[in-house]
């Protein structure tokens, strides 16, 4: 099974094949990860195209797309979601959406409890709590004063994600910032191998955008 990764979660856009086989297996064919401010669209189409060259496959070899749902900023997630659902549509084939969250968490198998933090703007972090790889809070949004107030008390063991972000927490920081290719297919390899049908892609925003119309600004 060949499984087209993509997240624009974080300022870093992640694209990637990876080859399942015998359904527990797992081999990273091609992977680009690219830091972007702006862009998005024409960036990680590119990235994509690059991805599917190194690896020696066409588009029509995918069986599957798996898409980062966030949280994340709202211009650089759609811009994810919409070319995953587009891949997907055009090809036939179904694109399953993930936590980018949980994608980081699983880099860090040997840490028992940890916290994953990336960056929200508006002086915020996108955060969730795992224990033994399984999600036990989040995720959800809150300044990082205010997230530490709120896990008082809770036995983490270190923190992951946004660098500059976990540096404002008094825990030892791991090395895993963004999802990978490999960690986005792996959230979703219950539901590939067991070829459920997947919902319809629900991006995680978790507020407002920053953007919005005039019309909607005294709202």
């Amino acid at each position: 099974m060949l499984v087209l990764a993509i997240d624009t979660a974080t300022p870093e856009i992640v694209a990637g094949v990876v080859e399942v086989t015998d359904d527990v297996a797992q081999v990273v064919r091609s992977e680009r990860r690219e830091l972007t401010t702006r862009g998005h669209a024409e960036v990680l189409t590119t990235r994509i195209l690059e991805c599917l060259t190194e690896a020696g496959v066409t588009r029509a070899d995918l069986d599957a797309v798996v898409v980062g749902q966030g949280p994340g900023p709202f211009t650089g997630l759609r811009v994810g979601l919409a070319t995953g659902a587009a891949f997907a549509d055009a090809l036939g084939i179904p694109v399953h959406g993930v936590c980018s969250l949980d994608a980081i968490a699983l880099q860090e198998p040997d840490t028992r409890s940890l916290l994953v933090v990336t960056d929200a703007r508006r002086r915020e972090v996108y955060w969730a709590t795992y224990t033994d790889g399984v999600r036990t809070h989040g995720p959800d949004v809150l300044a990082p004063a205010e997230l530490g107030e709120h896990l008082a008390g809770e036995k983490i063991d270190a923190v992951a994600g946004s660098p500059g972000h976990a540096a404002l927490f008094d825990l030892p920081i791991r090395s895993a910032s963004v999802p990978t290719a490999l960690t986005l297919v792996q959230v979703a390899l219950p539901n590939l191998v067991a070829s459920v049908v997947p919902g319809p892609l629900t991006p995680l925003y978790l507020r407002r955008p920053d953007a919005v119309e005039l019309k909607d600004r005294k709202k």
